[in-house]
């Protein structure tokens, strides 16, 4: 992934070589992008295919080094996470992601007068158990806020939010980097001027040739604005960061977290300051990042940018701006200038009342919560698994419970990974399916290990029986070296299948099913 993350950024005017961004941060430098792929010694070395870079861009280069030397990039996300509720947030009209244009509407999602809000109780279980996994301090009373302004896919003219009193505050995340960009154990604060709110989402335009049509169906379903401490300095530390919550409100069902389906979306905020400055830089704000690759290349093409800039004593022309990053020209382009808190005109939302919730209340969702993915990698690492073993079966929910249930029946740790992160991660990739969809169960894959560990079966007859589509599941009792075989596995071989049909189900004695076997082999009939 690093290579071609690399190679995608390589060409780009405005980059310097990848692996001279450096960040200094806890007196270690970190590097935002590197290749491993290197030919070794029993390999030809093949035809150089190297970008010829111009004396120009080497000046640049060198001059957006030394300018990093002693400046570094600011960089907090707000990420918008959609909730699973069967009905809005504020009616009880459902959302299903493509369903057919305005037909999960009601005069509340259209904004029409006269109709009033009533707030989905799952709105608060969810944003509860979330802020409880992202370690946030709960505000026991809430409230909601109108935020006004005015946009051509805002019916209402205003949008319900959470403004000086959220309902949840001060909170981190925990998360470990990848090993290919060094590693190492991050924890990022979750607070900011608003912290994490409830809010409503908007409509969608969809946009034609000559005319331009509108779908209500996304307005009012419930998001949560989760907004980060401006505490990343890399683009890979950034998604990152959005990946974990990715994880997060999977492992807690209280999102699919899809981003290609805007259940989860992340606007990047970067400045650049001197090191050792409090004060921040002047910001800007990068939207449309369907990926976490594209945030990482945004972010890192963003930075760059900006430090050419101030490198170049044209640090005024950075304003305050929403930039949007444009993917097939790998850059950021002018989206509008930025409007501040004053524009929005905050007030109490005076159609709803007041959020209370109790301590019992909080105690109860607390109680319900999952193991989360920074706990399961713990968990993982206790029972020896490297690093980059602990990274592949925690940060997927389906693999760690196929992982868990596996190992629960006795299967021996690290062989239970090798065969997931090899074997069945091939056949995964190969079909493009998920674990949850293959037919092979925790419990064959027990037996199947505990099979070749004792000997039965070879690793290599193991592996070509192993079928994660069910059609040679058991196939490798029939492939069994014969010389493991004693002479009464070889006469129960040959019973015909209505024997052991006909006669187990009724569960008869041990001396009953000798006697039955033996007429039987002895004396065979066909049925």
């Amino acid at each position: 992934m690093a290579l071609a993350l690399f190679r995608s950024i390589q060409s780009h005017p405005l980059f310097p070589s990848p692996t001279l961004l450096f960040t200094k941060r806890n007196a270690i430098f970190y590097c935002t992008m590197k290749s491993t792929d290197a030919p070794t010694a029993k390999q030809e070395r093949p035809p150089s295919t190297q970008i010829k870079v111009s004396p120009q861009m080497q000046a640049k280069t060198k001059t957006i080094d030394k300018f990093m030397k002693d400046n570094e990039a600011i960089i907090g996300l707000e990420t918008h996470v959609q909730l699973s509720t069967i009905t809005k947030a504020f009616c009880g009209c459902p959302y299903n992601y493509g369903a057919q244009p305005n037909t999960t509407i009601c005069p509340v999602c259209m904004g029409l007068p006269g109709d009033l809000p009533v707030l989905n109780s799952k709105v608060i279980d969810f944003a509860v158990k979330l802020g409880l996994a992202l370690n946030c301090k709960l505000s026991l009373n809430s409230k909601f806020d109108r935020k006004q302004y005015f946009y051509p896919d805002l019916p209402k003219g205003y949008q319900i939010s959470q403004f000086d009193v959220p309902i949840a505050t001060a909170g981190y995340i925990d998360l470990d980097l990848p090993l290919e960009f060094g590693g190492g154990h991050r924890r990022f604060g979750i607070t900011g001027f608003t912290w994490k709110r409830m809010q409503e989402s908007y409509f969608i335009q969809i946009m034609a040739l000559t005319q331009r049509k509108v779908d209500l169906n996304r307005a009012g379903v419930p998001l949560l604005e989760i907004v980060s401490e401006p505490d990343m300095r890399t683009g890979i530390e950034a998604a990152e960061y959005a990946a974990e919550l990715q994880r997060l409100v999977r492992f807690l069902g209280v999102s699919n977290g899809n981003m290609q389906e805007g259940s989860l979306r992340c606007d990047v905020n970067i400045s650049i300051r001197p090191i050792g400055q409090l004060e921040f830089g002047t910001k800007v704000e990068i939207k449309n990042l369907n990926s976490f690759s594209s945030m990482n290349r945004a972010i890192d093409f963003e930075i760059s940018r900006q430090t050419v800039l101030h490198s170049q004593g044209q640090g005024d022309q950075i304003v305050q701006e929403t930039r949007l990053w444009e993917e097939g020209a790998q850059k950021t382009v002018t989206m509008r200038k930025k409007e501040g808190l004053a524009d929005y005109r905050y007030f109490p939302e005076p159609d709803l009342p007041e959020v209370i919730i109790t301590e019992e209340f909080v105690d109860t969702i607390r109680n319900s919560l999952p193991e989360l993915p920074e706990m399961k990698r713990r968990r993982y690492e206790k029972m020896g698994l490297s690093m980059q073993d602990v990274l592949f079966l925690a940060n997927d929910t389906n693999v760690a419970d196929f992982f868990d249930a596996t190992i629960a029946r006795g299967a021996d740790v690290k062989q239970t990974a090798n065969w997931i992160m090899g074997d069945i991660a091939a056949y995964m990739k190969n079909e493009q399916i998920s674990i949850d969809e293959i037919k092979l169960t925790p419990e064959e894959l027990d037996v199947l290990i505990a099979t070749i560990k004792g000997g039965t079966i070879s690793g290599k007859i193991g592996k070509e029986s192993n079928s994660c589509d069910g059609t040679n599941r058991i196939a490798w009792h029939k492939d069994l070296d014969n010389d493991n075989q004693s002479e009464e596995m070889r006469a129960v071989d040959c019973l015909p299948p209505w024997c052991v049909e006909n006669v187990f189900p009724e569960g008869p004695g041990v001396e009953v099913l000798l006697t039955f076997f033996t007429v039987r082999l002895v004396n065979p009939r066909n049925e």
